[in-house]
């Protein structure tokens, strides 16, 4: 049985080494890819935005690659994608972070986090992730009622149509930390630094992206 490719774009400012391992661990075969030949070429069957860093640098390298077009065209086709933290946030309309113009490709915004006295901000650490949508391909085998993922960020999402929201997470309110539309999701958190819960979601992508290609 041949192993599913998983494309994972390098934007030169992510955290490609965990995320390519925990590909990998989950079952997957990971293909750098820079370009949107080098897309093309990878034979993949789902693709990955990763993300850390200023939003700002995110989108201008997709923009200058190439790669943006592409990421618009895999969604709008409904190929399994997964966007992870800035891989979220790009996607969306426009940002606070400097006012930065998104791909667009969701309708919405990201916002400053605004939290009562006592909630640092960046928030960061573990928190509990609570899914809307049990039956979406990213939610297989996870807890609807919560489960602990790891992030890091100072901005959160806030999509137009709420039926987009996969799961939400509570840090002095309620925020998205998830969005889903048939094979396409993101998550704020970052399922590579999640441990076990982390890698149920790769499993879950790269299984979802093994369905859609056979």
């Amino acid at each position: 049985m041949s192993t599913t490719i998983i494309a994972v774009i390098d934007t030169g400012i992510c955290n490609l080494r965990s995320v390519t391992k925990a590909v990998e661990a989950a079952g997957g075969q990971a293909r750098i890819v820079r370009t949107p030949g080098e897309l093309s070429a990878s034979g993949a069957s789902g693709l990955v935005l990763p993300g850390v860093g200023a939003l700002r640098d995110c989108v201008a390298s997709l923009r200058t690659s190439g790669t943006a077009d592409s990421v618009a065209g895999w969604i709008r086709e409904n190929r399994p994608f997964l966007g992870v933290c800035l891989g979220m946030q790009a996607l969306f309309e426009r940002s606070e972070e400097g006012e930065v113009k998104g791909l667009g490709i969701l309708p919405g915004e990201v916002v400053r986090f605004r939290r009562p006295p006592g909630f640092k901000i960046p928030h960061m650490g573990w928190n509990t992730v609570r899914f809307l949508k049990p039956d979406a391909p990213l939610a297989q085998n996870l807890a609807r009622e919560g489960e602990a993922f790891y992030f890091v960020h100072s901005y959160h999402c806030v999509p137009k149509d709420p039926d987009l929201i996969l799961a939400l997470c509570d840090y002095g309110g309620e925020f998205c930390a998830a969005v889903s539309r048939g094979n396409i999701a993101a998550t704020q958190f970052h399922p590579e630094k999640s441990q076990g819960k982390g890698l149920q979601i790769y499993r879950n992508f790269v299984a979802l992206a093994a369905r859609t290609s056979s």
